[in-house]
């Protein structure tokens, strides 16, 4: 895990827009007045904006993520488009930029997990069958060989939901295995309002909750219809740089 700062362009939201302004409003000869002009707001371009996203989606900007050359081009980009159509610059010193901490966290190498039932091992691999995230929790190493494994069913802590799956447990330094989703996906009824995903249900609180509850990790078991995605997007979206 490394320490890096990340630029977003800044600008003064006030100069965003043409303001209508009044002009004076003469009167008549009778002394009544006239309607008062006023100059139109510029209305929003769809085919310029759907330009720029098809611009900026392009292969040419390297897929826009943070700490990489495709990050710089992106932002260049835009502070460029915000120059052209006469905007300001609200960063500090006049910059178009605004600089933002983040936390980047990489894997090194391979991980390597496996589990025994019966003296069989049974090897997983990395983006096929388990997709191991990077830590979050600024550790330079994460080591649960040995680690007690517990199944937590979804593993949520909601009082207001009257539900707690942590209830009585001691769960520092053990791995959780929980679910995808929340209870009522199963029957669609229940405290948690039916089929569709709560907060509850998602990756991160799972995540933030084994945190708290001090565990060395968190195994979430995924199964398409619950979650509403497909493997690709588990692989994707968790087995490279974590930011």
């Amino acid at each position: 895990m490394k320490l890096f700062r990340s630029t977003i362009p800044a600008l003064a939201l006030a100069a965003c827009a043409t303001v209508p302004q009044e002009t004076g409003a003469p009167a008549t000869q009778q002394g009544t007045a006239q309607p008062a002009q006023t100059r139109a707001t510029p209305a929003i371009d769809a085919a310029r904006m759907a330009a720029h996203v098809r611009t900026l989606a392009s292969d040419e900007f390297l897929g826009r993520g943070p700490a990489t050359p495709g990050e710089e081009k992106t932002v260049a980009y835009i502070a460029e488009q915000f120059r052209a159509a006469g905007l300001q610059p609200g960063g500090p010193n006049g910059s178009w930029y605004q600089e933002v901490p983040l936390n980047m966290s990489s894997i090194v190498g391979t991980p390597e997990l496996s589990y025994t039932v019966a003296g069989r091992r049974q090897a997983l691999a990395q983006g096929e069958q388990v997709a191991i995230r990077a830590t979050m929790l600024n550790q330079d190493r994460v080591d649960i060989r040995s680690a007690p494994l517990v199944f937590l069913g979804y593993g949520i802590k909601a009082p207001e939901r009257n539900w707690d799956d942590f209830k009585g447990m001691d769960l520092r330094g053990k791995v959780g295995i929980v679910l995808v989703n929340d209870p009522d996906f199963e029957t669609g009824q229940g405290d948690f309002g039916g089929k569709a995903m709560t907060y509850y249900g998602r990756w991160t609180y799972k995540y933030e909750e084994a945190a708290r509850q001090g565990m060395a990790g968190l195994l979430i078991v995924h199964e398409t219809a619950p979650a509403s995605y497909g493997w690709a997007t588990v692989k994707n979206s968790n087995t490279n740089t974590m930011f």
